[in-house]
């Protein structure tokens, strides 16, 4: 079990505290609790989805940890967290442009756990398809892997995310709003992601929320961006300093472990760069 710490407990301890409210509620409502429930979270070998699935763990969640090609990473993550907790994690490997093998991942989830509570909708394919260069491979795969995989695999697990109130969070972009220069496709992908979250929310309530979270500078791309580039973006946010992986996991623990009254909303984890754009 998760628990919040620092100076942001103490706020809410000491300043929000009533004669309705005793310390032991308080801590209560402080605490990330997930114990026994089961999280399926795409692309979770690596980067984002692997601090993700460290949190969520952390926090009591029995995992599915889907992955492409990152065998070897899956791996040893699934060891590193089964050390902690035996038998707590499983793989499934999958390649979501594939959408004949979207339903099996939820059906293999359920087969193992017999129950989905979370889904976290994090694989994406990013790289950039300057206007007149692009190909229709670029297409299918960068609105395959980031809109259509998440709406069929919200698809086949609704039923089943439903029978616990559970909760669907889709790893969006700031870039779903305001386009970023020479990636065309991503951009369309990401905000046809966001409306993804508004239009689930809008379907599957009251039974499921449905949010997302849109990173901003927080793992630069595999891609040798230079390092004047990098400075330039760090410019222009108003903390003036890199995100990290664990800031979007925490976000994402947030929405599925202590946000049930939110839904259909997407929080900006950016240092304020969107503010700029």
């Amino acid at each position: 079990m998760l628990e919040l710490s620092g100076n942001f407990q103490k706020y809410w301890k000491y300043q929000y505290i009533s004669e309705n409210m005793t310390d032991k509620n308080i801590d209560e409502m402080l605490k990330s609790d997930l114990t026994d429930k089961v999280a399926l979270i795409t692309g979770g070998a690596q980067r984002v989805g692997a601090m993700t699935a460290r949190l969520l763990h952390a926090a009591g969640a029995n995992l599915v940890l889907h992955y492409r090609g990152s065998r070897q990473q899956a791996l040893e993550l699934q060891t590193e967290l089964n050390t902690q907790r035996a038998e707590s994690v499983i793989l499934i490997q999958a390649d979501l442009l594939d959408t004949s093998k979207l339903k099996p991942i939820i059906t293999q989830s359920i087969e193992h756990w017999g129950r989905l509570d979370i889904l976290v909708n994090n694989a994406s394919s990013f790289y950039p398809t300057p206007i007149g260069k692009a190909t229709e491979n670029d297409w299918d795969d960068l609105i395959g892997s980031n809109m259509k995989a998440p709406f069929f695999l919200s698809q086949a697990a609704a039923p089943h995310l439903a029978q616990h109130n559970g909760c669907i969070i889709n790893i969006v972009d700031i870039h779903a709003q305001r386009p970023m220069q020479g990636h065309s496709i991503y951009n369309m992908a990401k905000a046809g992601l966001a409306m993804l979250v508004k239009t689930l929310a809008f379907e599957l309530g009251p039974d499921i929320r449905v949010n997302g979270v849109a990173p901003g500078a927080i793992m630069w791309p595999d891609n040798n961006m230079d390092d004047i580039t990098k400075q330039r973006i760090v410019s222009k946010t108003y903390l003036k300093r890199k995100g990290s992986a664990e800031d979007i996991a925490r976000t994402v623990l947030f929405l599925a472990a202590n946000a049930d009254y939110i839904t259909g909303q997407i929080i900006a984890v950016d240092g304020g760069r969107s503010l700029y754009l």
